[in-house]
């Protein structure tokens, strides 16, 4: 891959990684339209630190006070029911079931899960999945009303985003619409989540980068996609806190159905290749 390939996929990780339209699929499709194929798990993971990167940066108040609230805990300086304390137990928790199925599942998700039929669907499926539940949500929760349960169920619904085409903000997001949470609520608690889960999986990438060298994987272009992605990310994450206060996600819904509708088309008519560079 060459440097402006990996700088234009660069933007769209920017562009997409938070936006419920799953990041993932668009990157797997520019690949092949830019002629690269797909560019890979490898590649896909380690772009993404700089788009959590993003999110270290604008949370980073929150981050700080919850993480020394959480060791606080810990060590009995803080009360246990205190309320950053009690975020980052959930933040844990909620992370358990990506680190478990991504590890379980890690051979498929580099082989089966790259398929463009695959992507088409869940872009469909999922897009009306959190279309129903923005319209049919109650909206009464806050994060001060997140259980145990709800992390849980969070963390279920972001490691869906496995499968490309899902998306880990759409994921959390519709999760968090059918449990009765409010928009910011649900996009906030979606954000923190998948601190752990971006940064654990795109370091993961790296040592398996390290100790098997792929002659196709270039470090350059990947380190400069890396930056890009965390400018264009934290200016997507300003975007979108300020969208979920006012409005609707209906827009997305419309763009991931259309999106998944125009691949279908384009995988039947035989133009583009379900598998290729996979």
């Amino acid at each position: 891959m060459g440097w402006l390939e990996a700088f234009m996929l660069a933007v769209v990780q920017g562009l997409t990684e938070f936006l419920p339209i799953s990041s993932s699929a668009h990157i797997r499709i520019f690949g092949q339209w830019l002629g690269t194929g797909d560019p890979g798990a490898t590649f896909t993971a380690i772009i993404q630190i700089g788009t959590e990167l993003a999110v270290l940066v604008y949370f980073w108040g929150d981050i700080v006070r919850i993480i020394r609230a959480w060791f606080g805990s810990l060590r009995g300086t803080v009360a246990k029911d205190d309320p950053d304390a009690r975020m980052g137990w959930l933040v844990i928790v909620g992370s358990i079931p990506i680190v478990v199925l991504g590890f379980c599942f890690q051979d498929v998700i580099r082989t089966n899960f790259r398929s463009l039929w695959l992507v088409a669907a869940m872009l469909i499926l999922f897009g009306i999945i959190l279309g129903l539940a923005d319209v049919l949500g109650r909206r009464a929760k806050t994060l001060d009303n997140l259980s145990w349960r709800d992390g849980l169920l969070f963390g279920g619904a972001q490691a869906l985003a496995l499968i490309p085409g899902v998306s880990r903000s759409g994921g959390t997001i519709t999760a968090g619409r059918i449990m009765g949470y409010d928009r910011p609520s649900a996009a906030r608690y979606g954000f923190l989540l998948a601190i752990p889960a971006v940064l654990g999986s795109g370091g993961y990438e790296v040592l398996t980068a390290f100790r098997e060298p792929d002659p196709n994987f270039a470090w350059g272009p990947t380190l400069m996609a890396t930056v890009v992605t965390f400018a264009v990310g934290w200016v997507v994450i300003k975007f979108l806190m300020k969208w979920v206060e006012t409005r609707s996600f209906m827009p997305f819904v419309l763009y991931r159905i259309a999106l998944g509708t125009l691949l279908l088309m384009l995988l039947i008519s035989g133009v583009l290749d379900p598998m290729a560079g996979a």
